[in-house]
């Protein structure tokens, strides 16, 4: 893989990271507490869900960092090894961690009597959101299962014409 393609890679992680990182200390906090200042009812809800929202936050960072790990096993030709495994299953955890808890967020607001201003359309919105997710999440869970299959794969295709050749 080019160096440069590798080189933007990175740079892209490194946004992302910071930006989740910015998130979680800034954004999320700030917006729950705006939500509350606005909505009052909302309170006993606010940490919940914003430490769910920053967990998973951190779910995708832990994947970032993964990626990166597996971006210097190309940069070194060895990603056709075993420790690139670890890393594979790194994504895979990380992503289920975030599924089930956007599947748990669905769950919560589907049952829960949680008041919203209006005609109920926040908790509609937040519900069709966290379903989204655990969708999302549950696909891309499956497609890196998949993906982590044709890398065993490729990996022994190399360890036998290694042998061969």
């Amino acid at each position: 893989m080019h160096r440069l393609f590798i080189a933007a890679l990175r740079a892209g992680i490194c946004v992302a990271l910071s930006a989740g990182l910015f998130g979680q200390l800034v954004v999320l906090p700030a917006t729950a507490a705006d939500e509350v200042d606005r909505f009052p009812p909302y309170a006993p809800f606010a940490v919940p869900y914003t430490a769910v929202a920053i967990l998973g936050v951190l779910c995708a960072q832990v994947a970032l960092v993964a990626t990166w790990a597996l971006l210097t096993m190309v940069e070194r030709d060895a990603i056709f090894t075993s420790r690139a495994f670890r890393w594979v299953d790194v994504i895979i955890g990380s992503a289920l961690v975030a599924t089930v808890l956007a599947a748990g967020a669905a769950a919560h607001l589907a049952v829960a009597e949680i008041p919203s201003p209006g005609d109920g359309m926040d908790v509609l919105g937040a519900l069709f959101a966290a379903t989204g997710c655990a969708g999302v999440g549950a696909a891309f869970t499956m497609l890196v299962v998949v993906m982590k299959g044709l890398l065993r794969k490729a990996t022994e295709l190399r360890t036998e014409m290694a042998g061969v050749v």
